[in-house]
């Protein structure tokens, strides 16, 4: 490998893609493009390895996703210049696309010739059918309630449009010409980088542009190996719970990480059965950089200079159980999985607290609910199916730095501007606000809670929200840190008929109806009695910490002037009793769970599980879970045994025993 040619090509690679980022995101139609740039396009190899992958806009989740299963179905030998695919099919591409609102478009790349590259792009598209505007609603339990599915197909061959299969996708969405909109952006992004990739091999020549694909991947592999060998060898576990929408309903998600020697082992094995829910995930069978972001996200901090392409996975080797919520298989539904990702980077977090020295960062909000309404258009009258905003919420406090405020560093979605959702929906933003005395204590605080208060002006609308989550189990404080706040929404706040819903999934609202939504917060990270006076007295100096609450969480005593008597602090604080800290600070509720449920024992149920015909799997965990919660008991191995078997021959009708 050259290495001045190798950087060349590396800046030249990255300039190409974002340029196609940029056309994608400037020709869109839809806010959810447009403005919270739910998007992305890159390059990839004729093999299916991404190259170059973009970082100034669109989403960065999916950096080195696999083409490789599409582009065999497909056949290579089958493209030829002027073709475009088009899917969004998460079974058929095993795991390229992740629900079904992710259209996707791969295009192939030839030079005198040879397919050299393909073109990958994807947006998330607004509407595609189903049983609900926006398509997707947590509680639907298969993947044929979330509307149009389409395996990889030619949409242009040769250059020439099929027009039918471009009809079948305006003819299943509520936004046709909408959806079509986006399309036509992606392909003009996956244009730009066809023809500069042109000019580039009229440059360098054909054979040296391939090269440089491949030299920059093994660079890329290269510093995510030096930056792994920094992780101390060695096995580390942790766990976590998902919630379902429906009351009582959970997924446990369980991590093995074991490094040696530049390499990772992720072994999702002990994660629950895929769920009756919308919150799967099919990630296929080679490392998914969905469920490993964590990983990846920590290599890029620890080396920004990494390219941002699939030489990083390459050390990399992640395994979910095919069934499993971070797996799926077909029919499983899955317009939620984000909620699950999320998940999976909060238990890697936790392995990696328990494998650097300092630790690395607290639980963050863990949810990324997408607000989503359905009304008639105020300037039209049409029914019109618009994403209102996102709303995260605070992230965890980490080794040295507080949380940010109202979100949290895994998302990279963007806000719509208020001016936006007012022009186009008949809702009104009553309030968009960073919430006081929610940030929670620690050496390093989590972030503020984020509030967002909708308002309906039309005769009827129907919202949908994807992605909430932490409204019962709250994130986790490390290194003494405080736990986080849990998450709360209420309907017409203040007023006689108000009411809390918990979670939303559909909800109908008549004129006048306001929804209030809060945010769960992270984790504080550390010691609070270790936190800098002067970054509290800020706080303090900007109304987002109330001296009862600084006193309560940082034992600090202020003057008559508001200001932080150091001496009496000092005083106060060795005063303050300090309990032996565990690594962790779990909630109420999830050490409940934990005192019945060992991690050794509850990952011994999912596995189980597994091993019955999948149709029970979820309800089987479920169910088991739930009485042996009832009865308070701590599991053992022998018991486990007994109930899961009685349980799975009442769900099947049979004296069924695992296969």
């Amino acid at each position: 490998m050259d290495a001045v040619r190798t950087a060349i090509m590396s800046n030249r690679f990255n300039a190409i893609v974002e340029e196609a980022s940029a056309a994608v995101y400037r020709t869109a139609h839809t806010t959810f493009v447009k403005l919270v740039q739910d998007y992305q396009c890159a390059l990839a190899t004729a093999d299916g390895d991404m190259f170059a992958y973009p970082m100034m806009s669109g989403v960065n989740v999916f950096i080195g996703s696999p083409l490789r299963p599409t582009l065999n179905a497909i056949g290579r030998e089958n493209l030829k210049p002027g073709d475009i695919i088009i899917t969004n099919d998460p079974f058929a591409t095993d795991g390229l696309v992740t629900h079904l609102m992710d259209v996707t478009l791969l295009y192939p790349i030839f030079r005198d010739g040879k397919l050299i590259a393909v073109g990958w792009s994807f947006v998330h598209a607004s509407d595609i059918g189903g049983a609900v505007p926006g398509s997707i609603s947590p509680a639907f339990t298969e993947v044929f309630q979330e509307g149009l599915r389409v395996r990889p197909v030619k949409l242009y061959e040769g250059g020439v449009l099929n027009k039918a299969i471009k009809s079948i996708f305006e003819d299943n969405s509520r936004i046709p010409v909408e959806l079509w909109g986006d399309i036509q952006a992606m392909i003009s992004g996956l244009k730009s980088m066809d023809r500069r990739i042109g000019e580039l091999c009229d440059r360098y020549g054909r054979d040296a542009v391939e090269e440089g694909m491949n030299d920059v991947i093994t660079y890329a592999e290269g510093k995510a190996r030096a930056v792994i060998r920094t992780i101390p060898n060695g096995t580390y576990s942790f766990s976590d719970y998902l919630e379902g929408i429906h009351e009582g309903q959970l997924a446990y998600f369980s991590v093995t990480l074991t490094v040696h020697d530049g390499e990772i082992d992720v072994d999702f094995t002990g994660t629950d059965p895929q769920l009756s829910a919308a919150y799967n995930l099919v990630t296929g069978k080679t490392t998914h950089p969905y469920v490993v972001q964590c990983l990846i996200t920590f290599i890029l901090t620890m080396d920004p200079l990494t390219p941002r392409n699939s030489g990083i996975l390459r050390a990399i080797h992640a395994h979910a159980p095919r069934g499993s919520v971070l797996n799926a298989v077909f029919p499983a539904s899955g317009g939620s999985r984000a909620a699950s990702a999320t998940r999976a980077y909060d238990i890697i977090m936790g392995c990696l607290d328990q494998a650097l020295p300092e630790g690395l960062g607290a639980a963050g909000a863990g949810m990324a609910g997408v607000i989503v309404v359905s009304a008639p258009d105020p300037r039209t009258g049409r029914d019109r199916v618009n994403v209102i905003n996102t709303i995260h919420g605070g992230g965890g406090g980490r080794r040295g730095s507080d949380g940010v405020d109202g979100t949290e560093v895994r998302y990279s979605q963007r806000a719509v501007p208020v001016e936006i959702v007012e022009i186009e929906t008949p809702i009104i933003m009553r309030a968009t606000r960073i919430v006081p005395d929610s940030r929670r204590a620690g050496r390093f605080a989590s972030g503020a809670a984020l509030e967002m208060e909708l308002e309906n002006t039309a005769n009827r609308a129907v919202m949908t929200v994807r992605n909430m989550n932490r409204f019962v189990f709250a994130p986790w404080g490390f290194k003494g840190g405080e736990q986080g706040l849990l998450g709360t929404t209420i309907v017409n706040p203040g007023r006689p008929d108000e009411r809390s819903i918990g979670k939303i999934s559909v909800l109908e609202m008549s004129r006048g109806d306001v929804v209030r939504i809060t945010s769960p917060t992270g984790g504080g990270f550390g010691d609070p009695l270790e936190r800098d006076l002067a970054a509290i007295q800020g706080e303090i100096d900007n109304d987002m910490l109330s001296p009862e609450r600084a006193a309560e969480a940082y034992a600090v005593v202020l003057d008559e002037n508001g200001c932080i008597d150091e001496a009496a602090t000092a005083v106060q604080r060795s005063k303050r009793i300090r309990a032996r800290q565990a690594d962790f600070t779990f909630c109420a509720e999830r050490e409940r769970q934990d005192r019945v449920w060992p991690l050794a024992i509850r990952r011994q149920l999912a596995s189980m599980a597994l091993s019955y015909d999948q149709r029970i799997g979820s309800q089987l965990v479920g169910n088991v879970h739930r009485r042996m919660l009832a009865a308070g008991e701590t599991v053992d191995p022998e018991t486990l045994q007994k109930v899961v078997e009685a349980e799975a021959a009442r769900l099947s009708g049979t004296k069924m025993k695992a296969s």
